[in-house]
């Protein structure tokens, strides 16, 4: 007997071709939403909120920040922090959220630009899903609005037939919409935002109509700074946003603590071993990806070669994941060297001639003379031959 097709709505249960389910819950999807996985701390957070809100947000900008940041409300609820890093800057984030003008979260790959534009989409409005992704085939449709063909062609032009966009609905409905990866998107496409950021309307000339934005309504917009160069923003475009860059962790002891808290949200949901297992493991991951980042170990004695990647903390998150899946089916549970090494070499050799080069250069003479590390040492000489 076949399988039915399970086909997820958002907002919705779980549909078959034999007819609707139950709803879906947080534990039933590999990776829910925000506002989904987050539930609790939202209610206990806009339940203890007692501060002035902008139009149509869920919270506070005090409440959004203490999401944003973590903390412990009067009635001893635990808001766990999504982001670790500078205090203000989360702040000016949202309190540019709580202007008329949109906010640019920018940074080198892995700094959580995504992940903050989640939540705090999730905070704001409730719904983080009003998303255009950023490519470089994104049409000027997935910003502005589309058409359904049978009904344009049955009945000609007519808000029936108009399928909005994320960025359209967020307008009519005062929500908060998200651009990710902004610079990747074609230049003609971008400027279609300038209106849209300066006008606070979206013309539908087929119409002779527009769509206004009514209070409430903002954008989020990330962009990497390595990726300048792709599809660079217009100068007109980028007055439209206020620029927030986001760092890198600042010390060894944020970028441990955000690697652990980030793998064991994941090992919970891919039922892997707890990340303190291999407490360890994570440090060193960390400590050899700050230092092939920084050119310099970390007692500033020995100047080492940088390879060609970025070596983001989202690396060191996803060698760190992947070590624990290596663990608990092909292990004892325990996070060890063996299990990190591959997934290290495969972060930092990305040009097999320049990148394998640095590294054996790294592990000779910083990894083989280093104090408790011998173990580290040989996984990596074995994951290298």
């Amino acid at each position: 007997m076949p399988v039915p097709e399970t086909i997820a709505k958002p907002g919705s249960g779980v549909e078959t071709d034999t007819g609707p389910e139950r709803p879906q819950t947080a534990t039933e999807v590999l990776r829910p939403h925000a506002e989904v996985a987050f539930a609790g701390e939202l209610a206990a957070l806009a339940a203890a909120d007692d501060r002035p809100r902008p139009a149509r947000w869920r919270l506070s900008p005090w409440a959004v920040a203490t999401y944003l940041l973590g903390g412990t409300l009067p009635d001893g609820t635990v808001i766990s922090p999504k982001y670790v890093g500078p205090r203000r800057i989360v702040e000016v984030a949202v309190t540019t959220l709580a202007t008329d003008r949109a906010l640019l979260l920018l940074g080198v790959p892995g700094t959580a630009k995504t992940w903050v534009s989640e939540h705090l989409a999730a905070a704001v409005s409730g719904d983080s899903t009003l998303l255009v992704q950023g490519t470089a085939g994104t049409p000027e449709e997935a910003v502005r609005y589309g058409w359904n063909y049978a009904q344009l062609l049955a009945h000609g032009p007519s808000r029936d037939a108009l399928v909005p966009s994320p960025v359209m609905r967020a307008m009519s409905q005062g929500m908060t919409a998200r651009v990710e990866e902004l610079t990747r998107i074609p230049a003609d496409v971008q400027d279609t935002l300038i209106t849209i950021l300066s006008e606070k309307t979206l013309p539908v000339p087929e119409l002779g109509q527009e769509v206004q934005a009514v209070p409430g309504f903002n954008l989020i917009a990330t962009a990497n700074d390595r990726d300048r160069g792709v599809n660079e923003l217009s100068s007109a475009l980028r007055r439209r946003f206020n620029t927030v860059v986001l760092p890198l962790p600042a010390t060894p002891e944020a970028e441990v603590e955000i690697v652990t808290r980030r793998v064991e949200q994941l090992g919970r949901s891919l039922d892997l071993p707890a990340a303190p297992a291999g407490a360890d493991e994570i440090r060193r991951v960390v400590t050899v990806f700050r230092e092939l980042r920084d050119g310099v170990t970390t007692d500033g004695r020995t100047k080492v070669k940088s390879p060609s990647g970025t070596l983001s903390t989202a690396e060191a998150i996803s060698v760190v994941t992947g070590g624990l899946a290596l663990a608990a089916h092909f292990g004892d549970g325990v996070l060890r060297s063996a299990d990190i090494a591959a997934g290290i070499l495969g972060a930092v050799v990305r040009d097999p001639a320049a990148d394998r080069v640095v590294w054996q250069e790294y592990l000779e003479t910083v990894v083989r003379e280093r104090d408790g590390w011998k173990d580290f040492y040989r996984a990596c000489r074995e994951a290298s031959a």
